[in-house]
């Protein structure tokens, strides 16, 4: 009995260490090894709309946040100038093409007359000026147009379907052209970006499956590796006088993974009313053949 009982806490002990040295490994196998982060953020484009015309704004027909289609007008710019513009182009279309009528009627004139009567250089000064006129009249027609366009775009709108945010133009508030005013979130950009240690990267390759939780959603969204980063910026090193490396010469002997944003595609998105870009995700990369399998408890790193 005493050798029985011996042996059963033996065993208990030995199964009790395997357990956990074996549950350590896997702890340490999973927080330094496996491809997860909760460093992650949700991200879309962000469209910096600008008026093509310079004036002040007269109307602002968005609010904040609101929801716009591709096409709708975000903002006008005072058109009074730009119609002045249109008439004044007009006129001069009118002008040119009178001078241009008048012009081919002397051409044709002098078609009509002989050889005694006018001289070959009469002919080609005549010829000249006609083509000449009619070189005016269609740069006058140019003006026209380009006038026309600007006028057409006295009323900006919105490039994308998407979301206007932080929108701060008011009325009144005086554009240039080319200058961002309204930015819009094009709500069919939106992606997730991982921020990996550079240790876990040998096991993420482009087209792996992941999981994805925003913070605060219970529902879990999936995509894919979309790609990798090709470069970061070294911290260490910066550009010093004719163009020679500038290196830190300090080091620290305790290195930190740096780390390296990994872009994911989501497969799944859900309304892109209920995404807000820059809220704080946890990325998991899985296998394949644990896409059907119950998803880990993925602890805070």
């Amino acid at each position: 009995m005493k050798l029985f009982s011996l042996l059963i806490r033996i065993t208990v002990t030995l199964v009790v260490t395997l357990g956990a040295v074996g549950g350590g490994w896997w702890l340490w196998d999973y927080y330094m090894n496996q491809p997860w982060t909760r460093d992650g953020r949700v991200r879309a484009d962000v469209v910096q709309v600008s008026s093509d015309v310079a004036g002040l704004v007269t109307e602002v027909r968005v609010i904040d946040n609101q929801a716009v289609r591709k096409g709708d007008v975000l903002f006008v710019v005072d058109p009074s100038r730009y119609r002045l513009a249109v008439d004044q182009a007009e006129a001069n279309l009118e002008s040119a093409r009178a001078e241009l009528s008048f012009r081919k009627a002397e051409a044709d004139r002098y078609a009509q007359l002989g050889n005694n009567v006018v001289s070959t250089a009469q002919r080609q000064e005549v010829a000249s000026t006609q083509a000449k006129a009619a070189a005016a009249a269609r740069q006058m027609e140019a003006a026209l147009d380009l006038a026309r366009f600007n006028l057409e775009r006295t009323e900006v709108r919105a490039t994308v379907d998407g979301f206007v945010t932080n929108l701060q133009l008011k009325a009144g508030n005086y554009v240039t052209a080319g200058q961002p005013v309204v930015a819009v979130i094009d709500r069919h950009s939106f992606y997730v970006v991982g921020y990996f240690e550079e240790t876990k990267l040998p096991r993420i390759r482009v087209g792996d499956p992941v999981r994805v939780t925003i913070m605060g959603e219970p529902e879990r969204l999936t995509g894919r590796v979309d790609s990798v980063t090709h470069a970061i910026v070294d911290r260490d090193r910066t550009e010093g006088t004719g163009l020679l490396p500038n290196v830190n010469p300090t080091f620290n002997w305790v290195r930190l993974a740096q780390r390296i944003p990994v872009r994911v595609a989501l497969e799944r998105v859900p309304d892109p009313r209920d995404l807000v870009a820059g809220r704080t995700v946890t990325v998991e990369v899985v296998r394949e053949a644990e896409q059907g399998a119950p998803a880990k408890r993925v602890a805070e790193q």
